[in-house]
């Protein structure tokens, strides 16, 4: 008998009574249960978020930032309630800590009371960092948690973004105030490189000027000592004759009163005294005619000297737009030199208004030593003459003391026009090096400030001075610089879909199993008749793939209209689950009839190595080496990838591979299970008294 008719023969076993008919539908929808139950109670998980109670509790008080009132915990409560993340219930901060602890609530979203001000803090000199407070409790339900820190961080984002948006914003509008700003300063630094440029111009003016007088300065403090020289001189020649005549005088009236006697007594005395007072009257002589001829010339030069600085303040200081800096020094300058000319006037006047007494002097003093020449000639005849020469010494010594006196004056006045021209020569020097500085120092800031109002202008070029349609489009762009932007290829429309590709080929396996529990792995009738074992092992493998096919398509039907999964290529999913299924029911046969009752223990083992392989749910690299080392080798990996490329898309490289996987693991199974039923035909102990029997 052939091996399908065998084959057919077993399935019509499951014909005859009422509890086979029924044990053999509950094998054909043993899958549905796996597969549909499995797949419908995951499809669409995300799609029910706001099934879910979540506690909200809003604490904020709000702030005030730049005169603008910010909520920001009403926002995002307000955003929160909108969305259909969760089942979000505002509550008490109590009431969410006590709800979270006892289950009410899967977990809480606390926005504190600083909430907005934190926020608000960023425009200001202490910016901090908003927080929510998020409370989870994994005894509640672990994948919950997941979700939340999902969702939350999307939160958190978005409330991220709106915040710096209002930061920003505020940057852009600072930009456009520096911008401003930076172009006044610009003007201003124009203005002032045109006035540092004319203050220069006036400074080396200035320089000038002080050089010119400086000399003149210098020329007045040389004629002042040498005229205060020349004063001493006559001071000490004045004093000098006023010490001789009054000698003299006392002498003469002492010789008057004892008139007669004495000089007979002492007329080889008179010849030689008379001598000395010629010549100290012909020194005398000689001193005031260097006054008379040095004292104008002083005067002289003194009066151009302070003529040439008033005129220089005048324009500089009084005439001038902008007085120069130096006006001050300048100034002391033109009262000191003014006051040596004053001086010098004075002893010119001294000298100029006693001319004719000096002119009286000098002639006295001619006569003086005229007569006393004559009176040393005449010492024989002094007796004669006594009484005249009485009046005239006592006029003498009158004049001379005179003499002495505005001599005295004069030089002190002279001491004081030379200090006062020395210290002008020094001050003016000073000014003239300061009015240099000056001008080096006016210069190089006329470069710095030219160089500053390029500068000024080419930043303010430089900052941008956005309107307001420019600071929206730059505030968006920066809250956001980086974008997600995704290609999702063959997208998954749903989490049951997603997982399709794992819960069917297991719903498959245990229908395989389970029909193997029904129907023997190799048939006793061609067995006891000697069939020869490939017979034998497509016998007992046919029935169970008919069965497989007939569970596949009930599954797909389901799984299609009932579930509504979408196939990218369904005729080649339905089709590759035929060969799934054959390959599976090979391979279930086999360790069935190889190890008899043990066997089903092996064929579960080996689904939960699959299981635990084959990378259905995380990626298998996240999983133990163990997991990883077994994934190529199994059978079930390669049904998973090449039904995710069915189903989502995808190219169809993993499909043609899992299709020769399944042939050989299909024909090594029937293999192994004709050589199993070679081996059943011959009778031992151990099938007689097997030691386990299920």
């Amino acid at each position: 008998m052939r091996s399908p008719r065998l084959a057919a023969l077993e399935l019509r076993r499951f014909g005859r009574g009422t509890l086979p008919r029924a044990a053999l539908v509950a094998l054909l929808v043993l899958p549905l249960l796996y597969g549909a139950l499995y797949l419908w109670s995951f499809w669409d998980p995300y799609g029910r978020l706001d099934r879910i109670p979540v506690a909200l509790v809003n604490e904020d008080e709000g702030a005030t930032a730049n005169g603008r009132r910010i909520t920001a915990g009403d926002d995002i409560t307000e955003g929160l309630r909108d969305s259909s993340a969760f089942d979000w219930r505002e509550v008490s901060e109590e009431e969410a800590r006590r709800g979270v602890e006892d289950g009410t609530y899967y977990l809480s979203l606390t926005v504190p009371a600083d909430f907005s001000r934190r926020v608000a803090s960023s425009s200001g000199d202490s910016p901090e960092t908003g927080a929510l407070r998020v409370r989870t409790n994994d005894a509640n339900n672990y994948i919950v948690g997941q979700i939340s820190r999902t969702v939350f961080g999307e939160v958190r984002r978005a409330a991220s973004t709106k915040t710096s948006r209002s930061f920003l914003d505020q940057i852009f509008v600072s930009f456009s105030d520096i911008h401003g700003e930076t172009v006044k300063a610009a003007r201003g630094a124009d203005k002032l490189n045109g006035g540092i440029g004319e203050a220069e111009k006036g400074s080396k003016d200035l320089a000038a000027g002080l050089k010119d007088a400086r000399a003149g300065s210098g020329k007045l403090a040389k004629g002042l000592k040498d005229l205060h020289k020349g004063a001493g001189t006559l001071k000490d020649g004045s004093s000098k004759v006023a010490d001789g005549t009054r000698l003299l005088a006392g002498k003469v009236n002492a010789l008057n009163a004892e008139a007669g006697p004495f000089l007979k007594k002492n007329e080889k005395a008179i010849g030689p005294t008379a001598r000395f007072v010629a010549d100290t009257a012909g020194q005398l002589r000689e001193d005031l005619d260097a006054l008379v001829e040095k004292a104008p010339a002083a005067a002289k030069e003194a009066r151009e000297a302070s003529g040439t600085l008033d005129t220089l303040h005048r324009e500089r200081c009084e005439d001038a737009d902008e007085p120069d800096p130096a006006c001050p020094e300048l100034k002391k300058a033109a009262e000191a030199v003014a006051d040596a000319s004053s001086v010098a006037d004075d002893v010119s006047a001294l000298v100029t208004g006693h001319r004719a007494d000096l002119k009286t002097l000098d002639g006295q003093l001619a006569t003086l030593e005229k007569q006393a020449r004559a009176l040393a000639g005449r010492a024989p005849h002094l007796s004669e003459d006594l009484d005249d020469a009485v009046s005239r010494v006592n006029k003498l010594n009158a004049g001379a003391g005179k003499v002495a006196a505005g001599a005295k004056k004069l030089d002190k006045g002279l001491a004081t026009a030379e200090t006062g021209a020395r210290d002008l020569d020094k001050g003016v020097g000073r000014l003239k090096t300061g009015a240099d500085d000056l001008s080096g120092g006016l210069f190089k800031l006329a470069d710095g400030s030219e160089e500053l109002a390029g500068g000024l202008h080419q930043g303010a070029g430089q900052i941008p001075d956005y309107d307001e349609a420019q600071r929206d489009e730059r505030t968006e762009v920066m809250a956001d610089p980086v974008r997600l932007v995704s290609r999702d290829l063959h997208k998954a429309p749903n989490y049951g879909t997603g997982f399709a590709p794992y819960f069917i080929p297991l719903s498959l396996w245990v229908g395989a199993m389970v029909a193997y529990m029904l129907i023997a792995p190799m048939n006793r009738r061609a067995l006891a008749a000697g069939a020869s074992a490939w017979r034998i092992a497509l016998a007992g493998w046919l029935p169970v793939a008919a069965i497989g096919v007939a569970q596949t398509v009930a599954l797909m039907a389901v799984l299609h209209w009932g579930l509504g999964l979408r196939m990218a290529r369904t005729a080649g999913t339905v089709g590759f689950l035929f060969l799934v299924t054959a390959c599976f029911a090979a391979l279930v046969q086999w360790l069935n009839a190889r190890f008899g009752a043990a066997g089903r223990i092996l064929v579960l083992a080996l689904l939960m190595l699959q299981l635990t392989s084959a990378g259905g749910t995380y990626p298998v690299q996240t999983s133990p080496d163990f997991f990883n080392a077994l994934h190529p080798f199994l059978p079930m990996t390669h049904v998973v990838e090449a039904l995710r490329r069915l189903i989502s898309g995808g190219g169809l490289g993993p499909v043609w591979t899992a299709c020769a996987v399944l042939a050989a693991f299909t024909a090594g199974a029937l293999a192994l299970t004709a050589l199993s039923a070679r081996r059943r035909q011959v009778w031992t102990l151990d099938r007689l008294h097997p030691e386990l029997s299920l």
